[in-house]
């Protein structure tokens, strides 16, 4: 098995981390050393590659789960299901969480889609900034 777990159609094992209007709350499961509000600080410095703002602002993770051995999975999905840059996603975060946990999956999400809804605040006035309208 792959360091990154891939799949097409599943859906986030915590849908009720996307229910409802406005920002996306991740929700999450420690069972190791390694706390979910950890894991979710290391990620904001995985960057998305078009847009220029983190992974977790953008809303595009769903869940986070960690088992006893701090082995990391990450529900997360991307703004668009053709986005070409997973690996580019997947090594940032591999190398961001690197240290925190023994090893780090993604699983790749794409019910429910993505959209501006799930933008953070932060994420919004990150996008202003740059020059976006949201």
């Amino acid at each position: 098995m792959s360091d990154t777990e891939t799949t097409s159609d599943a859906a986030p094992k915590a849908p009720e981390a996307v229910a409802g209007e406005g920002p996306t709350v991740i929700v999450g499961t420690t069972a190791g050393t390694v706390s979910v509000e950890d894991l979710t600080e290391a990620l904001m410095d995985v960057v998305d590659p078009e847009l220029g703002i983190d992974v977790v602002n953008l809303g595009l993770i769903y869940g986070i789960h960690i088992d006893e051995s701090d082995v990391a999975t990450i529900d997360m999905t991307l703004t668009s299901a053709a986005c070409p840059l997973t690996d580019v996603i997947e090594d940032q975060a591999k190398t961001a969480t690197d240290g925190l946990v023994q090893d780090l999956r993604i699983n790749w999400v794409w019910m429910p889609p993505w959209g501006p809804d799930k933008i953070t605040d932060d994420g919004r006035d990150q996008l202003r900034a740059l020059g976006f309208n949201v």
